[in-house]
Parts: structure tokens; C-alpha cells; sequence
């Protein structure tokens, strides 16, 4: 009765942390025009609001998934709710764009503690077995987060203003702390000896801001060339020394020798990055083209994560089933397969055709998503759970990055400096031509990778 007690307290404590951290971003999303105006900064300003936070989530998740493994997962996940909430806490009375910016990037160290330890907290507290299927509750927690941000999000900002999601989430975040603190199992670490890689740690932490700032910043001058390619030549560096050292922040050596973590874990990079720019795409195309309002957008783009939601849970139920290797393939197809039909929408599409779409992805996302974290998951030891879990963290926040440096040069490509909400619709057309034809050859890369795999 106490173990399954403190199973429905790991899931609570899980899934909720899971929803909040993806709330909070969708939600935010709707409200950085209204935020400029408070402070009287350009949206681009604003937009690091989103930036800030996202590579400290990336540069950070490996790290404490390795304290996580060395010492105590329910210490650095507790500390993660704490950090994640008082920052948003204080975001409530923000009064400039410097601080809420400095308080998205604490924000941020809170996210990468809690992703670093939600997954593998998860999973230690339940038989290999059922591994899928308490997945799928997790990863349907985050799509119910980001579908429902833009509308409780948008909810929020217009009756009450921005700082209420703030409010929101730090409320929330105390909840869930106070459940995890006095409620989640103690954990001991599995490997005695405390082995801390500090000059490795920093390599890593250089390597992916440097990288995914560069990435971000595609296209606007040298510097961030330059800065990727620096970023690129400390991941050479800290490859190097992880395979001489005696105990490495990450099991390079794995990558290697064990090639379906690996394959699963490119397949993701490849299925976040060919992904994650249909909402941005899509939700322009149905106002500039179709003429439909941003709250009608949004309430037909709510169709694809509402059915990730749905399914993912039965998707990773399946899993425990089925070959995960063999679900996660197929759902790579079916995102394939959406993808491509959003490559010839044009001025006349029907509504259906749009939705159809969604559908498609929607479901292909539920059915790699669950499977493909189980694969991984299952590649490794447990006393490695941390680190896994952070790796796949970290590729889903390169893949969404790539994904979008790939719409940014096309758009630069075709338009120069024009937004594309202020596009021709024509010429907006041509640009969502180019960039689904190309992240529909990454799906089928994705999918080809994904069929290499063999189960252990």
C-alpha cells in the first residue's frame, strides 16, 4: 500500500512539473507584444524572454542530470521546483525587461534541474514493465501544457495581464513543492564514489551556449559563425577528454558501442527539428492566407498537441507491449507523412486538408515520442538515468533551434529582411514550399535512422 502510495505521488509530482514548465513558455508566447508595449522595448528584446531561458535549460540539463546520478535525484529535482517557482514569483513584480530576462535564465536553471530528474524519477519508481506506460502519462502531460498555454495563456494575459501566468506558475510550483518535499521517496545515489568532471562540465556548458547561440543568431553577421564554430570546437575538446576520463559527464563511449541510444537519440534531434516549426508556420499561413484571427488560429493549431496528449499515453502502454524501436519508426513515418501535406497547401487549400495534416503529425508525434524516450531509456542503467533523460532534454531543445535557423535562412533566402506575417501570400507560399519539403527529408532521414535500431 506505501509503495503504490508513493508511486501516485511520484506520477503527481512528475506530471505536473512536466505541464507546468511547457505552460509557462506557450503562455508566454502570446503575451511579448503586450510585454514590449509595457516596457517600451522591440520584440526582438523580448524575444529573449524565450532565448534566455531555452539555453539555460539546454547548456544546464546535462550537468545536473550528472549531479542528479552522483547524489540525491528527489534533492536536485526539489531544488529545481524551488528555483523554477520563486522565479516566477519575483516575475510577478518585475519592473524591466533586464530583470524578467535575468529571472527567465534562473527560471531556467530550475527547468534544467527538473528535466534532468522528472523522467528518471519517473521510471526509477516503476517496474520495467510498466517504463512505457508512465512515460506516456508524462509526455502527455507536456503536450497538455503546450496546448494549453496559447488559450489559458491568452486567457490570462487579456482579462488580467502578463504577470498573472507568473502568478500562475508560481502558485503551482509551490504545490508541487511542498508534495515533493514531504512526499516523494528518498533516493540513494547508485554509484558510490563522488566523481565530479568539473573542466568537463564547463567544456559542455560552453559548447552548447556558444552552439545554440550561434545557431539562433544564423544569418546576422559574422559573429554568430563564429560563435557556432567555437561552440562546434569545444564539442570536439570535450569529446576527447570524456573518452580519457575516468568518470565523464557523459558516456561518449556509449554513442559508440551501444548504437540504438544512439540512433534514438538522433532520431529525436531529427524529429523535434523537422517538427517543431509547424506551429509558427501554420498559425501565419492561417491568418495571412486564410484570413482567420489569432484566437481562431490558435483554436485549429490546438488540434496536433491536444492529440499528442491523447494518445501518448497509450502509445507508451503500447511500448511496453510492442518493439518501442518499431512504434517510434512508425510514428516518424506518420510525422513524414503530415509534413508532406503541409508542403502543398496553397492559396485555395481546403480547411479539412489543414486539419487532416495536423491529425497526422499529431498522431505520428504520440506514437515516436513515448516509444522513442522507452527505447532510450532502456539502453541504459539505472544509475545512468539522470544524465539519459538530460541528453534527450537537451536534443528536443537543439531540435527545436535547428528547426527554426532552418525557416530563418529560407526566409532571408526569399524575403531579405520582411517578416513573414507582413509577406505577399504568394512568396509566403513558396517559403512554407521549401521549408516542409526539407523537414520532410529529415523525417525520412529520421525514419531510416529509426529503423536501424534493434532492441536489446
Amino acid at each position: 500500500m506505501k509503495y503504490e502510495k508513493e508511486q501516485k505521488t511520484t506520477i503527481f509530482v512528475v506530471i505536473t512539473t512536466a505541464f507546468i514548465t511547457t505552460f509557462t513558455g506557450s503562455a508566454l508566447n502570446l503575451s511579448i507584444p503586450d510585454m514590449g508595449h509595457y516596457f517600451h522595448v522591440s520584440a526582438s528584446f523580448v524575444g529573449w524572454l524565450v532565448t534566455a531561458y531555452m539555453l539555460a535549460v539546454a547548456a544546464l540539463s546535462v550537468p545536473f542530470g550528472r549531479i542528479a546520478d552522483l547524489t540525491c535525484r528527489k534533492r536536485i529535482l526539489v531544488i529545481g521546483i524551488l528555483v523554477f517557482g520563486v522565479s516566477s514569483g519575483a516575475a510577478v513584480f518585475g519592473f524591466s525587461m533586464w530583470m524578467l530576462i535575468l529571472l527567465r535564465i534562473t527560471q531556467g536553471i530550475g527547468g534544467a534541474m527538473i528535466f534532468s530528474t522528472n523522467t528518471a524519477v519517473l521510471i526509477s519508481a516503476f517496474p520495467g514493465k510498466e517504463r512505457g506506460k508512465v512515460l506516456g502519462y508524462s509526455i502527455a502531460s507536456t503536450y497538455v501544457g503546450l496546448s494549453a498555454g496559447p488559450v489559458a495563456g491568452g486567457f490570462l494575459n487579456y482579462h488580467l495581464g502578463w504577470r498573472s501566468i507568473f502568478a500562475v506558475t508560481a502558485a503551482v510550483s509551490l504545490v508541487v513543492l511542498v508534495i515533493a518535499w514531504s512526499k516523494l521517496p528518498k533516493d540513494k545515489p547508485e554509484q558510490k564514489e563522488m566523481n565530479y568532471d568539473a573542466p568537463g562540465q564547463m567544456l559542455y556548458v560552453g559548447m552548447i551556449v556558444l552552439t545554440m547561440y550561434g545557431l539562433s543568431e544564423w544569418g546576422k553577421g559574422a559573429l554568430p559563425y563564429g560563435l557556432a564554430a567555437a561552440g562546434l570546437l569545444l564539442g570536439v575538446i570535450f569529446t576527447r577528454r570524456e573518452l580519457k576520463v575516468e568518470s565523464p559527464v557523459v558516456q561518449v563511449r556509449m554513442f559508440k558501442s551501444n548504437l540504438a541510444y544512439s540512433f534514438s537519440n538522433v532520431a529525436a534531434l531529427l524529429n523535434y527539428g523537422a517538427t517543431f516549426a509547424i506551429g509558427y508556420l501554420m498559425s501565419i499561413y492561417l491568418q495571412v492566407v486564410m484570413g482567420y484571427s489569432s484566437q481562431a488560429s490558435g483554436l485549429i493549431l490546438i488540434v496536433q498537441p491536444a492529440l499528442m496528449a491523447l494518445l501518448s499515453p497509450y502509445a507508451g502502454r503500447l511500448s511496453d507491449r510492442v518493439s518501442p524501436f518499431k512504434l517510434a519508426s512508425f510514428g516518424m513515418a506518420l510525422c513524414a507523412a503530415g509534413v508532406l501535406i503541409f508542403a502543398f497547401v496553397g492559396l485555395n487549400t481546403p480547411l479539412w486538408v489543414i486539419l487532416a495534416a495536423l491529425v497526422v503529425t499529431g498522431i505520428g508525434f504520440a506514437f515516436f515520442s513515448s516509444p522513442n524516450t522507452n527505447a532510450i531509456m532502456a539502453c541504459v542503467e539505472q544509475k545512468d538515468y539522470g544524465v539519459a533523460s538530460s541528453i534527450l532534454a537537451t536534443m528536443r531543445s537543439i531540435g527545436h533551434t535547428t528547426s527554426m535557423v532552418i525557416v530563418t535562412l529560407i526566409v532571408s533566402r526569399y524575403m531579405g529582411a520582411t517578416a513573414l506575417a507582413d509577406a505577399e501570400p504568394e512568396l509566403l507560399i513558396k517559403t512554407m514550399h521549401t521549408a516542409f519539403l526539407i523537414f520532410t527529408v529529415i523525417c525520412a532521414a529520421g525514419v531510416f535512422i529509426s529503423l536501424k535500431r534493434k532492441s536489446k
